[in-house]
Protein backbone atom coordinates (compact mmCIF):
# COMPACT_ATOMS: atom_id res chain seq x y z
CA UNK A 1 0.00 0.00 0.00
CA UNK A 2 1.42 3.36 -0.96
CA UNK A 3 0.46 6.95 1.11
CA UNK A 4 1.93 9.86 -0.83
CA UNK A 5 0.88 13.40 -1.72
CA UNK A 6 2.99 13.76 -4.62
CA UNK A 7 1.15 12.77 -8.02
CA UNK A 8 1.94 9.65 -9.20
CA UNK A 9 2.01 11.41 -13.15
CA UNK A 10 4.21 14.81 -13.56
CA UNK A 11 2.40 17.60 -14.51
CA UNK A 12 3.80 17.65 -17.59
CA UNK A 13 2.72 13.73 -18.50
CA UNK A 14 -0.77 14.92 -18.32
CA UNK A 15 -1.03 17.20 -21.67
CA UNK A 16 -3.99 15.44 -24.13
CA UNK A 17 -1.39 14.43 -26.42
CA UNK A 18 -0.15 11.48 -24.02
CA UNK A 19 -3.52 9.38 -23.18
CA UNK A 20 -1.34 7.05 -20.69
CA UNK A 21 -0.23 10.43 -18.71
CA UNK A 22 -4.40 11.03 -18.47
CA UNK A 23 -4.86 7.40 -16.98
CA UNK A 24 -1.97 7.83 -14.80
CA UNK A 25 -2.96 11.20 -13.50
CA UNK A 26 -5.90 9.46 -12.46
CA UNK A 27 -5.03 7.66 -10.26
CA UNK A 28 -2.67 10.06 -8.50
CA UNK A 29 -4.73 9.83 -5.32
CA UNK A 30 -3.55 12.04 -2.29
CA UNK A 31 -4.79 9.90 0.58
CA UNK A 32 -3.64 6.11 1.86
CA UNK A 33 -4.34 3.86 -1.25
CA UNK A 34 -3.82 0.02 -2.28
CA UNK A 35 -1.30 -0.57 -5.05
CA UNK A 36 -2.78 -2.60 -8.16
CA UNK A 37 0.39 -2.49 -10.75
CA UNK A 38 1.65 -0.21 -13.40
CA UNK A 39 -0.23 0.73 -16.40
CA UNK A 40 0.07 -1.04 -19.73
CA UNK A 41 -0.44 1.41 -22.77
CA UNK A 42 0.64 -0.02 -26.52
CA UNK A 43 2.14 -2.75 -25.73
CA UNK A 44 4.44 -1.50 -22.95
CA UNK A 45 4.63 -1.81 -19.00
CA UNK A 46 5.44 1.78 -17.61
CA UNK A 47 6.28 1.32 -14.32
CA UNK A 48 6.46 4.99 -13.30
CA UNK A 49 2.66 4.70 -13.97
CA UNK A 50 1.38 3.52 -11.01
CA UNK A 51 -2.48 1.99 -10.97
CA UNK A 52 -4.17 2.00 -7.23
CA UNK A 53 -7.39 1.88 -5.14
CA UNK A 54 -7.89 4.57 -2.47
CA UNK A 55 -8.25 3.17 0.62
CA UNK A 56 -11.44 4.89 1.16
CA UNK A 57 -13.23 3.62 -1.40
CA UNK A 58 -12.68 -0.36 -0.65
CA UNK A 59 -16.75 0.11 1.03
CA UNK A 60 -17.95 0.87 -2.03
CA UNK A 61 -17.91 -2.92 -3.09
CA UNK A 62 -16.30 -4.12 -6.25
CA UNK A 63 -16.19 -7.17 -8.62
CA UNK A 64 -13.03 -8.99 -10.02
CA UNK A 65 -14.15 -10.78 -13.43
CA UNK A 66 -12.41 -12.88 -15.94
CA UNK A 67 -12.24 -16.18 -17.15
CA UNK A 68 -10.31 -19.64 -16.10
CA UNK A 69 -7.07 -19.17 -15.17
CA UNK A 70 -6.98 -15.20 -15.90
CA UNK A 71 -5.60 -14.40 -12.15
CA UNK A 72 -9.00 -13.96 -9.92
CA UNK A 73 -7.65 -15.12 -7.30
CA UNK A 74 -4.31 -13.87 -7.27
CA UNK A 75 -5.77 -10.04 -7.86
CA UNK A 76 -8.11 -10.98 -4.74
CA UNK A 77 -5.18 -12.14 -2.53
CA UNK A 78 -2.98 -9.39 -3.56
CA UNK A 79 -6.31 -6.72 -2.27
CA UNK A 80 -6.49 -8.85 0.67
CA UNK A 81 -2.99 -8.60 1.75
CA UNK A 82 -2.87 -4.47 1.36
CA UNK A 83 -5.73 -4.69 3.62
CA UNK A 84 -4.77 -6.57 6.21
CA UNK A 85 -1.71 -4.58 6.25
CA UNK A 86 -3.51 -1.54 6.45
CA UNK A 87 -4.96 -2.75 9.52
CA UNK A 88 -8.91 -3.74 7.70
CA UNK A 89 -9.82 -7.02 8.92
CA UNK A 90 -10.54 -9.64 5.53
CA UNK A 91 -13.41 -11.94 5.08
CA UNK A 92 -12.49 -14.52 2.33
CA UNK A 93 -14.58 -17.30 0.92
CA UNK A 94 -12.57 -20.01 -0.71
CA UNK A 95 -14.06 -21.99 -2.66
CA UNK A 96 -11.61 -24.16 -4.55
CA UNK A 97 -9.48 -24.09 -1.21
CA UNK A 98 -6.82 -22.54 -2.74
CA UNK A 99 -6.42 -19.15 -0.42
CA UNK A 100 -5.01 -20.56 2.50
CA UNK A 101 -1.60 -19.80 1.51
CA UNK A 102 -2.53 -16.02 2.40
CA UNK A 103 -1.05 -17.38 5.95
CA UNK A 104 2.50 -18.16 4.78
CA UNK A 105 5.47 -15.95 3.44
CA UNK A 106 5.48 -16.90 -0.28
CA UNK A 107 8.47 -18.12 -2.54
CA UNK A 108 10.99 -16.59 -4.01
CA UNK A 109 11.57 -17.32 -8.04
CA UNK A 110 12.25 -16.05 -11.19
CA UNK A 111 9.11 -15.43 -11.93
CA UNK A 112 7.94 -13.23 -8.90
CA UNK A 113 11.39 -11.09 -9.66
CA UNK A 114 10.53 -10.69 -12.97
CA UNK A 115 6.86 -9.42 -12.34
CA UNK A 116 8.16 -7.25 -9.39
CA UNK A 117 11.12 -5.45 -12.04
CA UNK A 118 8.35 -4.48 -14.21
CA UNK A 119 5.89 -3.44 -11.91
CA UNK A 120 8.35 -1.59 -9.88
CA UNK A 121 7.09 -3.67 -6.61
CA UNK A 122 9.42 -4.39 -3.42
CA UNK A 123 8.49 -7.65 -3.44
CA UNK A 124 9.01 -9.40 0.09
CA UNK A 125 7.61 -12.63 1.16
CA UNK A 126 5.20 -11.89 3.96
CA UNK A 127 2.69 -14.11 5.57
CA UNK A 128 -0.55 -12.64 7.18
CA UNK A 129 -2.86 -13.57 10.41
CA UNK A 130 -5.49 -15.80 9.37
CA UNK A 131 -8.25 -17.52 10.88
CA UNK A 132 -9.93 -20.04 9.19
CA UNK A 133 -13.83 -21.29 9.20
CA UNK A 134 -15.94 -24.21 8.08
CA UNK A 135 -19.97 -24.18 7.50
CA UNK A 136 -21.38 -25.78 10.34
CA UNK A 137 -17.58 -28.00 10.39
CA UNK A 138 -18.14 -29.43 6.74
CA UNK A 139 -14.41 -29.33 6.19
CA UNK A 140 -11.65 -28.34 8.03
CA UNK A 141 -12.25 -24.73 10.27
CA UNK A 142 -14.00 -23.18 12.99
CA UNK A 143 -17.29 -24.19 12.67
CA UNK A 144 -19.40 -21.18 11.71
CA UNK A 145 -23.47 -22.04 13.16
CA UNK A 146 -26.36 -19.78 13.46
CA UNK A 147 -29.87 -20.48 15.32
CA UNK A 148 -32.86 -20.57 13.19
CA UNK A 149 -34.46 -17.87 15.48
CA UNK A 150 -31.69 -15.70 14.61
CA UNK A 151 -31.68 -16.59 11.19
CA UNK A 152 -35.76 -15.13 11.78
CA UNK A 153 -38.67 -15.91 9.33
CA UNK A 154 -38.02 -13.42 6.83
CA UNK A 155 -34.39 -14.79 5.68
CA UNK A 156 -35.69 -18.31 6.21
CA UNK A 157 -38.92 -17.59 3.68
CA UNK A 158 -36.51 -16.30 1.44
CA UNK A 159 -34.26 -19.80 1.59
CA UNK A 160 -37.08 -21.85 1.32
CA UNK A 161 -38.65 -19.84 -1.64
CA UNK A 162 -42.28 -19.41 0.18
CA UNK A 163 -45.08 -17.04 -1.23
CA UNK A 164 -46.18 -14.09 0.32
CA UNK A 165 -49.02 -15.58 2.61
CA UNK A 166 -46.66 -19.01 3.75
CA UNK A 167 -44.31 -16.32 4.70
CA UNK A 168 -46.27 -14.94 6.76
CA UNK A 169 -47.60 -18.14 8.12
CA UNK A 170 -43.95 -18.83 8.90
CA UNK A 171 -43.90 -15.37 10.66
CA UNK A 172 -46.78 -16.37 12.95
CA UNK A 173 -45.20 -19.84 13.62
CA UNK A 174 -41.82 -17.99 14.69
CA UNK A 175 -44.10 -15.61 17.13
CA UNK A 176 -45.79 -18.64 18.80
CA UNK A 177 -42.44 -20.31 19.58
CA UNK A 178 -40.80 -17.08 21.08
CA UNK A 179 -44.16 -16.69 23.36
CA UNK A 180 -44.39 -20.35 24.34
CA UNK A 181 -40.79 -20.10 25.23
CA UNK A 182 -39.57 -22.89 22.22
CA UNK A 183 -36.17 -22.01 21.04
CA UNK A 184 -35.93 -22.56 17.49
CA UNK A 185 -32.05 -23.64 17.69
CA UNK A 186 -32.11 -25.68 14.74
CA UNK A 187 -33.88 -27.31 11.93
CA UNK A 188 -35.48 -30.11 13.81
CA UNK A 189 -36.86 -27.70 16.25
CA UNK A 190 -38.92 -25.78 13.09
CA UNK A 191 -40.23 -28.80 11.80
CA UNK A 192 -41.38 -30.01 15.10
CA UNK A 193 -42.82 -26.91 15.87
CA UNK A 194 -45.02 -26.59 12.22
CA UNK A 195 -46.02 -30.00 12.80
CA UNK A 196 -47.49 -29.52 16.39
CA UNK A 197 -49.66 -26.30 15.10
CA UNK A 198 -51.11 -28.98 12.59
CA UNK A 199 -52.24 -31.46 15.00
CA UNK A 200 -55.07 -32.11 17.26
CA UNK A 201 -53.54 -31.11 19.81
CA UNK A 202 -51.45 -27.49 18.58
CA UNK A 203 -54.52 -26.41 16.07
CA UNK A 204 -56.26 -24.66 19.24
CA UNK A 205 -52.62 -22.71 19.80
CA UNK A 206 -52.96 -20.35 16.58
CA UNK A 207 -56.83 -20.55 16.35
CA UNK A 208 -57.27 -16.79 18.15
CA UNK A 209 -54.68 -15.35 15.44
CA UNK A 210 -55.63 -16.71 12.13
CA UNK A 211 -54.43 -20.43 12.66
CA UNK A 212 -51.77 -22.49 10.29
CA UNK A 213 -53.58 -24.45 7.09
CA UNK A 214 -52.39 -27.62 6.81
CA UNK A 215 -51.47 -26.82 3.26
CA UNK A 216 -49.15 -24.35 4.23
CA UNK A 217 -47.71 -26.35 6.69
CA UNK A 218 -47.10 -29.56 4.20
CA UNK A 219 -45.15 -26.56 1.72
CA UNK A 220 -43.10 -25.34 4.57
CA UNK A 221 -42.06 -29.12 5.77
CA UNK A 222 -41.62 -30.03 1.90
CA UNK A 223 -39.36 -26.99 1.62
CA UNK A 224 -37.65 -27.55 5.18
CA UNK A 225 -36.91 -31.50 3.68
CA UNK A 226 -35.25 -30.36 0.53
CA UNK A 227 -33.23 -27.48 2.62
CA UNK A 228 -31.34 -30.59 4.49
CA UNK A 229 -30.96 -31.87 1.08
CA UNK A 230 -28.59 -29.24 0.57
CA UNK A 231 -26.58 -29.74 3.79
CA UNK A 232 -28.37 -27.05 5.97
CA UNK A 233 -28.89 -29.00 8.52
CA UNK A 234 -24.89 -28.97 9.78
CA UNK A 235 -25.38 -24.91 9.65
CA UNK A 236 -28.34 -24.31 11.94
CA UNK A 237 -27.23 -25.04 15.65
CA UNK A 238 -25.24 -23.60 18.77
CA UNK A 239 -23.50 -22.47 19.83
CA UNK A 240 -24.02 -19.60 17.42
CA UNK A 241 -21.02 -18.07 15.98
CA UNK A 242 -20.36 -14.27 16.77
CA UNK A 243 -20.23 -11.86 13.47
CA UNK A 244 -18.08 -9.46 15.55
CA UNK A 245 -14.86 -12.09 15.35
CA UNK A 246 -14.65 -10.81 11.88
CA UNK A 247 -13.83 -7.33 12.80
CA UNK A 248 -10.36 -8.50 15.35
CA UNK A 249 -6.85 -7.11 14.34
CA UNK A 250 -3.93 -9.15 15.18
CA UNK A 251 -2.06 -8.20 17.98
CA UNK A 252 1.22 -6.26 15.68
CA UNK A 253 -2.46 -3.73 13.99
CA UNK A 254 -2.39 -6.03 11.40
CA UNK A 255 -6.61 -7.12 10.35
CA UNK A 256 -7.31 -10.48 10.54
CA UNK A 257 -7.73 -12.28 7.51
CA UNK A 258 -11.05 -14.91 7.95
CA UNK A 259 -11.05 -17.72 5.27
CA UNK A 260 -13.42 -19.70 4.76
CA UNK A 261 -12.70 -22.94 3.85
CA UNK A 262 -16.29 -24.29 1.03
CA UNK A 263 -14.69 -26.99 -0.96
CA UNK A 264 -16.59 -29.31 0.76
CA UNK A 265 -20.02 -27.68 0.07
CA UNK A 266 -19.20 -25.99 -3.43
CA UNK A 267 -21.99 -28.77 -4.86
CA UNK A 268 -24.33 -26.62 -2.38
CA UNK A 269 -25.30 -23.70 -3.82
CA UNK A 270 -28.17 -22.89 -1.89
CA UNK A 271 -26.46 -23.65 1.66
CA UNK A 272 -23.33 -21.00 0.50
CA UNK A 273 -25.94 -18.40 -0.01
CA UNK A 274 -27.95 -19.07 2.74
CA UNK A 275 -24.22 -18.61 4.48
CA UNK A 276 -23.94 -15.45 2.75
CA UNK A 277 -27.11 -13.53 3.71
CA UNK A 278 -27.30 -14.44 7.14
CA UNK A 279 -23.98 -12.77 7.56
CA UNK A 280 -24.24 -9.69 5.84
CA UNK A 281 -27.71 -9.23 7.56
CA UNK A 282 -26.52 -10.10 10.98
CA UNK A 283 -23.62 -7.67 10.29
CA UNK A 284 -25.51 -4.63 9.01
CA UNK A 285 -28.35 -5.38 12.48
CA UNK A 286 -25.24 -5.13 14.28
CA UNK A 287 -23.16 -2.54 12.97
CA UNK A 288 -23.54 1.55 13.53
CA UNK A 289 -23.75 3.46 11.09
CA UNK A 290 -20.76 5.16 10.35
CA UNK A 291 -21.05 7.03 6.94
CA UNK A 292 -17.55 7.38 5.19
CA UNK A 293 -14.74 6.23 7.00
CA UNK A 294 -10.87 6.49 6.22
CA UNK A 295 -10.66 2.91 6.20
CA UNK A 296 -13.35 0.11 5.55
CA UNK A 297 -14.36 -1.91 8.98
CA UNK A 298 -14.58 -4.82 7.07
CA UNK A 299 -14.27 -6.32 3.23
CA UNK A 300 -15.87 -9.29 1.87
CA UNK A 301 -14.54 -11.47 -1.09
CA UNK A 302 -17.02 -13.83 -2.37
CA UNK A 303 -15.25 -16.23 -4.85
CA UNK A 304 -16.87 -17.70 -7.45
CA UNK A 305 -19.69 -15.65 -6.94
CA UNK A 306 -21.40 -17.14 -9.75
CA UNK A 307 -22.33 -19.78 -7.54
CA UNK A 308 -24.76 -17.81 -5.29
CA UNK A 309 -26.61 -16.40 -8.07
CA UNK A 310 -27.12 -20.00 -10.36
CA UNK A 311 -30.75 -20.40 -9.74
CA UNK A 312 -31.80 -17.88 -7.11
CA UNK A 313 -35.23 -17.09 -6.59
CA UNK A 314 -36.53 -12.90 -6.91
CA UNK A 315 -36.61 -12.66 -3.24
CA UNK A 316 -33.02 -14.03 -2.65
CA UNK A 317 -32.22 -11.26 -5.30
CA UNK A 318 -33.76 -8.95 -3.96
CA UNK A 319 -32.06 -9.16 -0.05
CA UNK A 320 -28.93 -9.62 -1.56
CA UNK A 321 -29.21 -6.08 -3.54
CA UNK A 322 -30.36 -4.23 -0.66
CA UNK A 323 -28.23 -5.62 1.38
CA UNK A 324 -25.22 -4.82 -0.75
CA UNK A 325 -26.53 -1.40 -0.87
CA UNK A 326 -27.27 -0.64 2.09
CA UNK A 327 -24.53 -2.34 4.04
CA UNK A 328 -21.79 0.43 2.61
CA UNK A 329 -23.20 2.74 5.33
CA UNK A 330 -22.03 0.06 8.15
CA UNK A 331 -18.07 0.29 6.89
CA UNK A 332 -18.21 -2.90 5.25
CA UNK A 333 -17.18 -3.24 1.77
CA UNK A 334 -18.25 -6.62 -0.44
CA UNK A 335 -16.23 -7.85 -3.73
CA UNK A 336 -17.46 -10.47 -5.86
CA UNK A 337 -15.14 -12.36 -7.89
CA UNK A 338 -16.50 -14.22 -10.67
CA UNK A 339 -16.11 -15.02 -14.61
CA UNK A 340 -18.15 -12.65 -16.32
CA UNK A 341 -20.24 -9.42 -15.16
CA UNK A 342 -23.18 -11.12 -16.23
CA UNK A 343 -22.92 -13.85 -13.86
CA UNK A 344 -23.69 -11.01 -10.91
CA UNK A 345 -27.61 -9.91 -11.62
CA UNK A 346 -27.85 -5.79 -12.87
CA UNK A 347 -29.09 -4.51 -10.07
CA UNK A 348 -25.97 -5.91 -7.33
CA UNK A 349 -23.42 -5.23 -10.61
CA UNK A 350 -24.70 -1.54 -10.71
CA UNK A 351 -23.61 -0.96 -6.90
CA UNK A 352 -20.11 -2.60 -7.82
CA UNK A 353 -17.92 0.99 -8.97
CA UNK A 354 -14.35 -0.86 -8.38
CA UNK A 355 -13.80 -2.81 -11.14
CA UNK A 356 -10.82 -5.51 -11.78
CA UNK A 357 -11.40 -7.25 -15.30
CA UNK A 358 -8.91 -9.93 -16.56
CA UNK A 359 -9.38 -11.37 -19.96
CA UNK A 360 -12.25 -12.59 -21.45
CA UNK A 361 -12.47 -15.48 -24.67
CA UNK A 362 -14.81 -15.17 -27.16
CA UNK A 363 -14.59 -18.79 -28.18
CA UNK A 364 -18.43 -19.17 -28.86
CA UNK A 365 -20.66 -17.08 -29.70
CA UNK A 366 -21.72 -16.88 -26.22
CA UNK A 367 -18.37 -15.84 -25.49
CA UNK A 368 -18.58 -13.36 -27.90
CA UNK A 369 -21.78 -11.86 -26.65
CA UNK A 370 -20.83 -11.46 -23.06
CA UNK A 371 -17.15 -9.94 -24.22
CA UNK A 372 -19.48 -7.53 -25.74
CA UNK A 373 -21.79 -6.87 -22.83
CA UNK A 374 -18.57 -6.63 -20.32
CA UNK A 375 -16.95 -3.39 -22.71
CA UNK A 376 -20.58 -2.00 -22.50
CA UNK A 377 -20.15 -2.01 -18.60
CA UNK A 378 -17.26 0.27 -18.34
CA UNK A 379 -17.07 3.56 -18.94
CA UNK A 380 -15.63 5.35 -22.31
CA UNK A 381 -12.07 4.51 -23.00
CA UNK A 382 -8.82 5.43 -24.61
CA UNK A 383 -8.55 1.61 -25.57
CA UNK A 384 -9.90 -0.79 -28.06
CA UNK A 385 -11.63 -2.90 -24.58
CA UNK A 386 -13.20 -5.66 -26.98
CA UNK A 387 -10.11 -6.11 -28.55
CA UNK A 388 -7.93 -5.63 -25.57
CA UNK A 389 -9.88 -8.20 -23.06
CA UNK A 390 -8.95 -10.71 -25.12
CA UNK A 391 -5.12 -10.41 -25.64
CA UNK A 392 -4.47 -9.79 -21.67
CA UNK A 393 -2.32 -12.04 -20.41
CA UNK A 394 -2.36 -13.94 -16.99
CA UNK A 395 -1.79 -11.12 -14.11
CA UNK A 396 -3.08 -8.21 -16.91
CA UNK A 397 -6.92 -6.82 -15.75
CA UNK A 398 -8.72 -3.68 -17.18
CA UNK A 399 -8.78 -1.26 -14.28
CA UNK A 400 -11.33 1.32 -13.31
CA UNK A 401 -11.77 2.23 -9.54
CA UNK A 402 -13.67 5.29 -7.06
CA UNK A 403 -11.63 8.37 -6.92
CA UNK A 404 -11.59 9.83 -3.50
CA UNK A 405 -14.31 12.18 -4.78
CA UNK A 406 -16.12 8.98 -6.10
CA UNK A 407 -15.95 9.43 -9.41
CA UNK A 408 -15.33 6.97 -12.02
CA UNK A 409 -11.49 6.74 -12.67
CA UNK A 410 -10.67 6.14 -16.31
CA UNK A 411 -10.21 2.72 -17.42
CA UNK A 412 -6.81 1.36 -17.40
CA UNK A 413 -5.04 -1.39 -18.65
CA UNK A 414 -3.04 -3.24 -15.76
CA UNK A 415 0.18 -5.44 -15.21
CA UNK A 416 -0.85 -6.49 -11.02
CA UNK A 417 1.47 -6.70 -8.70
CA UNK A 418 2.25 -10.17 -7.05
CA UNK A 419 1.22 -11.57 -3.86
CA UNK A 420 3.82 -11.45 -1.39
CA UNK A 421 1.99 -14.57 0.40
CA UNK A 422 1.78 -18.43 -0.71
CA UNK A 423 0.01 -18.31 -4.14
CA UNK A 424 -1.61 -21.74 -3.49
CA UNK A 425 -3.03 -24.15 -0.28
CA UNK A 426 -1.25 -24.66 2.50
CA UNK A 427 -0.53 -27.95 3.50
CA UNK A 428 -3.38 -30.09 4.98
CA UNK A 429 -1.56 -30.73 8.15
CA UNK A 430 -0.44 -27.16 8.56
CA UNK A 431 -4.22 -25.65 8.06
CA UNK A 432 -5.88 -28.45 10.70
CA UNK A 433 -2.76 -26.98 13.14
CA UNK A 434 -4.27 -23.74 12.15
CA UNK A 435 -7.76 -24.30 13.24
CA UNK A 436 -6.98 -26.30 16.38
CA UNK A 437 -4.77 -24.21 17.82
CA UNK A 438 -6.84 -21.02 17.50
CA UNK A 439 -8.50 -19.58 20.61
CA UNK A 440 -12.13 -19.99 19.28
CA UNK A 441 -11.89 -23.77 18.47
CA UNK A 442 -12.66 -24.34 22.23
CA UNK A 443 -15.67 -21.77 21.40
CA UNK A 444 -17.33 -23.04 18.83
CA UNK A 445 -15.88 -26.27 17.58
CA UNK A 446 -18.37 -29.19 19.53
CA UNK A 447 -22.20 -28.80 18.83
CA UNK A 448 -24.38 -28.27 21.53
CA UNK A 449 -27.85 -30.16 21.16
CA UNK A 450 -29.40 -28.70 24.70
CA UNK A 451 -33.37 -28.53 25.25
CA UNK A 452 -35.44 -26.48 22.71
CA UNK A 453 -38.62 -26.72 20.84
CA UNK A 454 -38.04 -30.18 19.96
CA UNK A 455 -37.12 -31.32 23.10
CA UNK A 456 -40.19 -29.73 24.18
CA UNK A 457 -42.35 -30.46 22.26
CA UNK A 458 -41.61 -34.13 22.33
CA UNK A 459 -41.57 -34.26 26.05
CA UNK A 460 -44.93 -32.85 25.90
CA UNK A 461 -46.60 -35.12 23.54
CA UNK A 462 -44.84 -38.10 25.80
CA UNK A 463 -46.85 -36.88 28.46
CA UNK A 464 -49.41 -36.40 26.78
CA UNK A 465 -49.84 -39.88 25.27
CA UNK A 466 -49.12 -41.46 28.71
CA UNK A 467 -51.50 -39.52 29.81
CA UNK A 468 -54.16 -40.71 27.20
CA UNK A 469 -52.90 -43.85 27.67
CA UNK A 470 -53.16 -44.27 31.97
CA UNK A 471 -56.97 -43.08 31.02
CA UNK A 472 -57.62 -45.33 28.22
CA UNK A 473 -56.45 -48.25 30.27
CA UNK A 474 -58.69 -46.76 33.49
CA UNK A 475 -61.71 -46.37 31.41
CA UNK A 476 -61.19 -49.83 29.68
CA UNK A 477 -60.50 -51.06 33.42
CA UNK A 478 -63.94 -49.63 34.34
CA UNK A 479 -65.84 -51.06 31.29
CA UNK A 480 -64.10 -54.44 32.24
CA UNK A 481 -66.01 -53.94 36.17
CA UNK A 482 -69.37 -53.25 34.63
CA UNK A 483 -69.03 -55.88 32.71
CA UNK A 484 -68.33 -58.60 35.20
CA UNK A 485 -70.95 -57.05 37.39
CA UNK A 486 -73.38 -57.23 35.04
CA UNK A 487 -71.96 -60.79 34.24
CA UNK A 488 -72.25 -61.60 37.67
CA UNK A 489 -75.91 -60.99 37.77
CA UNK A 490 -76.61 -62.64 35.44
CA UNK A 491 -74.83 -65.82 36.59
CA UNK A 492 -77.03 -65.47 40.16
CA UNK A 493 -80.00 -65.23 38.10
CA UNK A 494 -79.90 -68.34 36.51
CA UNK A 495 -78.16 -70.71 39.01
CA UNK A 496 -80.21 -73.63 40.27
CA UNK A 497 -81.77 -72.90 44.06
CA UNK A 498 -80.40 -75.81 46.41
CA UNK A 499 -82.41 -78.64 48.14
CA UNK A 500 -84.78 -77.36 51.30
CA UNK A 501 -83.16 -78.73 54.40
CA UNK A 502 -85.43 -81.56 56.90
CA UNK A 503 -86.45 -78.46 59.13
CA UNK A 504 -87.56 -75.97 55.77
CA UNK A 505 -89.45 -79.53 54.65
CA UNK A 506 -91.52 -79.44 58.00
CA UNK A 507 -92.48 -76.04 57.74
CA UNK A 508 -93.48 -75.44 54.43
CA UNK A 509 -95.48 -78.43 54.68
CA UNK A 510 -99.83 -78.16 54.24
CA UNK A 511 -100.18 -80.50 57.71
CA UNK A 512 -97.69 -78.01 59.76
CA UNK A 513 -99.54 -74.87 58.28
CA UNK A 514 -103.08 -76.15 59.40
CA UNK A 515 -101.73 -77.18 62.59
CA UNK A 516 -100.33 -73.57 63.18
CA UNK A 517 -103.49 -72.01 62.48
CA UNK A 518 -105.80 -74.07 65.28
CA UNK A 519 -102.66 -73.35 67.56
CA UNK A 520 -103.11 -69.39 66.54
CA UNK A 521 -106.94 -69.59 67.24
CA UNK A 522 -106.99 -71.85 70.42
CA UNK A 523 -104.39 -69.02 71.54
CA UNK A 524 -106.30 -66.26 70.85
CA UNK A 525 -109.31 -67.50 72.76
CA UNK A 526 -106.94 -67.90 75.64
CA UNK A 527 -105.12 -64.77 75.30
CA UNK A 528 -108.71 -62.77 75.00
CA UNK A 529 -110.54 -64.50 77.97
CA UNK A 530 -107.67 -63.79 80.03
CA UNK A 531 -108.07 -59.94 79.28
CA UNK A 532 -111.56 -59.48 79.47
CA UNK A 533 -112.25 -61.43 82.21
CA UNK A 534 -114.50 -63.93 80.88
CA UNK A 535 -114.39 -67.42 82.08
CA UNK A 536 -114.37 -70.63 80.12
CA UNK A 537 -117.92 -71.96 80.19
CA UNK A 538 -118.21 -75.15 81.91
CA UNK A 539 -119.59 -78.46 80.12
Amino acid sequence: MSESTDPAVPADKTDPADPAGLIAAGYAFTGPALDLGALLWDGDCLPDRQIRIPLAMLNRHGLVAGATGTGKTKTLQLIAEQLSASGVPVFLADIKGDISGISVPGTAGDRIDERARDVAQSWEPTGYPCAFYSLGGIGPGIPLRSTVTSFGPVLMSKVLELNQTQEQSLGLIFHYADTKGLELVDLKDLRAVVAFLVSDQGKPELKGIGGLSTVTAGVILRALTAFEQQGASEFFGEPEFDTGEFLRTAADGRGLVSVLELPAVQDKPQLFSTFLMWLLADLYNDLPEVGDLEKPKLVFFFDEAHLLFSGASKAFLASITQTVRLIRSKGVGVFFVTQTPKDVPADVLAQLGNRVQHALRAFTPDDAKALKATVRTFPNSAYDLEELLTQLGTGEAVVTVLSEKGAPTPVAATRLRAPQSLMGPVAAADLEQAVTSSPLWARYAEPVDRESAYEKISAEQAAAEARAEAAAAEAEAEKQARVAEKEAARAARSAPKPDPSLAEQVVGSGLFRSLARSIGTQLGREISRSIFGTARRRR
